[in-house]
């Protein structure tokens, strides 16, 4: 089957096309995210069974042979699909019912991080994208939908236009967070790693 690939894809924006670098999907609005004073952030960089304005649907464990084979540190963390742009590290990538969750940092060391922890913080961007190669997929006759079956994952982007509105960095005030009252515990055990 043929893949394309989509560059900074929004709404809005028209598409270009690849066979050989990943595709990228946006996720993403809406209030305030929850990021914390030293960059820390989690949220949904997908959701499984849910269309999105290109009409792709990851299906569930679309990313566990990836996952198997690449840590949460192989995967980049990019603003904007700009491989010139790395802004910080995934810390925790995992899919779970929901979706693919993910734990990351931003490097407040970098201009570019501080520039998007300020923008997180004030709500003014919060969307979350996936980069990949779909490795397997199929469309739906029914309904003309692509069926993402098998990616793998190459980069997760911090978004300003989002084409999966669900996936995004978690808000503020939701009560839930990824684990269901805030930011996972490993959070903690995370920043003390970091310190050494």
């Amino acid at each position: 089957m043929p893949t394309h690939t989509y560059f900074g894809r929004s709404a809005s924006l028209p598409v270009g096309r690849s066979t050989r670098a990943p595709v990228q999907k946006s996720g993403g609005a809406g209030v305030a995210p929850r990021i914390d004073a030293e960059g820390f952030f989690e949220g949904y960089a997908s959701l499984f069974g849910v269309a999105d304005l290109g009409r792709d649907v990851v299906m569930p464990g679309a990313f566990r042979a990836t996952l198997a084979q690449r840590t949460a540190g192989g995967v980049k963390q990019l603003w904007q699909h700009d491989p010139r742009h790395p802004v910080g590290e995934w810390l925790d990538i995992a899919e779970d019912h929901r979706g693919l969750r993910v734990l990351g940092r931003l490097d407040l060391e970098l201009p570019k991080a501080r520039e998007l922890h300020r923008l997180i913080t004030r709500g003014s961007v919060d969307g979350l994208s996936i980069g990949f190669k779909a490795e397997s997929e199929r469309r739906d006759p029914s309904t003309g939908l692509r069926q993402l079956e098998k990616l793998d994952l190459w980069e997760i982007s911090i978004v300003s236009f989002p084409l999966l509105p669900q996936a995004r960095i978690a808000s503020r005030g939701d009560g839930r967070g990824i684990k269901g009252g805030g930011m996972p515990a490993t959070v903690a055990s995370r920043r003390r790693m970091a310190q050494f």
